[in-house]
């Protein structure tokens, strides 16, 4: 028995570290936004544009990776994931050209791509099915030390050895961990188990439009949607400039405080997975609570005259810090309400949701920056940060309404069930 536990738990270690890895490239723009529009010359929108290329591609990915998985397994989308953000870090380390960065952070999205749903894979193989929830919530928390990698340390690389030297170390850090995935990860326990045959495209579609059709599907996309965002942002992109910028903060003061936050995501993930196993009927109400501290928070922070406190800004990342663990309660959804044998097209569906919500306000936020920043200042003002950050106001009333109307569609569809599913 302890021959068999020892190895699952090696394959999804180094599993995990690769998904940590892949967060570490993922928010590694987030800290050095500031350095790069002055190495790249560029203003705010333009560079929201890098964060949305990198994003945008994680998105449309999704599905077709979940296809690529059934087919090659997760051992080898985690090595060639791994190394095309290798390559992305490397060229973006060279770069001085804003296209072929923009490419880099392409780059860099595709891997990300392949990453995380390999992982959860990985989960649905090795280990017994009742651990699945508490594994899957561990593995997105856990991966948020990727982000802290991508705090202070490269900060502090980043001033003392300049641009090239800090992403050039990313990148080998990126090809260390690849080394281990290659030794070490295996995509089942059995030794020449074969990968599952790529089904036809009509099974394809049919599967697709099964896990498309079911509101529990589409409930965790809008859960995933309505909590994920406003982290996501802060954490990859704005949060950064908004702290230093707007806040007065030392660029050092501003990675300690995402690191932070960070910290906060990882102690809050077992406590969101225990509040699902514990109150699984409930769970929609975890998901309005954390939305409504989350917009709450950044109310008063938005309506502080002046800088806000200091005590004020450690609040706001404490909840930013929630909406990581909390948007893993969509793949809570897709789990409940899907069959095994679609539950990648259901979790390919759902892990969608919040990535389209923070492309849209990673480009609203540069968008209203630039028009409310005057003319002749190379850096937008706290009254510009305030209008931008107010976006997500609208981005929270529209997950919020689908939410609850999914909600209600997802129990109706239960209503005659024998047994009944926790929505």
């Amino acid at each position: 028995m302890s021959g068999t536990r020892r190895p699952a738990a090696l394959v999804y270690a180094v599993a995990v570290t690769a998904y940590v890895t892949a967060v570490f490239h993922r928010s590694s723009l987030g800290v050095t936004g500031v350095d790069a529009a002055d190495r790249f010359h560029i203003n705010a929108a333009t560079l929201a544009g890098f964060s949305v290329a990198q994003l945008a591609v994680y998105a449309v990915m999704q599905v077709p990776v979940g296809v690529l998985l059934d087919r090659y397994g997760s051992r080898r989308l985690l090595l060639a994931g791994g190394a095309l953000m290798v390559a992305g870090q490397l060229v973006f380390a060279v770069a001085v050209d804003v296209r072929l960065a923009v490419a880099a952070r392409v780059l860099v999205g595709l891997g990300d791509a392949m990453t995380f749903i390999s992982v959860l894979r990985i989960v649905a193989f090795w280990f017994p099915g009742r651990r699945n929830p508490l594994l899957v919530q561990l593995t997105g928390t856990v991966g948020q030390l990727g982000a802290v990698l991508g705090a202070v340390p490269l900060v502090v690389l980043l001033h003392h050895a300049g641009w090239t030297p800090a992403f050039g170390a990313a990148a080998a850090l990126g090809a260390t961990v690849l080394l281990l995935v290659l030794v070490a990860v295996r995509d089942t326990p059995h030794a020449g188990h074969a990968t599952a045959v790529v089904p036809d495209l009509a099974t394809l579609r049919r599967q697709l439009t099964d896990a498309w059709a079911q509101p529990g599907t589409r409930l965790g996309l809008w859960t995933h949607f309505v909590t994920q965002f406003s982290g996501s942002v802060f954490a990859l992109l704005w949060g950064f400039p908004f702290l230093v910028q707007g806040q007065g903060f030392s660029p050092t003061a501003a990675a300690g405080l995402l690191t932070l936050m960070t910290m906060v995501t990882l102690a809050g993930g077992p406590v969101i997975a225990h509040l699902c196993a514990r109150h699984p009927f409930h769970r929609s109400v975890l998901v309005f609570a954390i939305t409504a501290a989350t917009a709450g928070v950044w109310a008063v922070v938005l309506a502080w005259p002046g800088r806000a406190p200091h005590a004020l800004l450690v609040a706001l990342v404490v909840v930013l810090a929630v909406n990581g663990p909390g948007s893993m309660i969509g793949f809570d959804y897709a789990r409940t309400f899907n069959p095994v044998h679609r539950i990648g097209s259901a979790t390919g569906i759902v892990n969608v949701g919040g990535f389209v919500a923070s492309i849209v306000l990673i480009l609203a936020v540069g968008v209203v920056l630039d028009v409310a920043t005057p003319a002749g200042r190379d850096t937008p003002p706290l009254s510009a940060y305030r209008w931008a950050f107010a976006v997500q106001f609208l981005l929270w009333a529209l997950g919020a309404a689908q939410v609850l109307r999914y909600r209600n569609a997802a129990r109706r569809r239960l209503a005659g069930a024998v047994v009944p599913v926790p929505a």
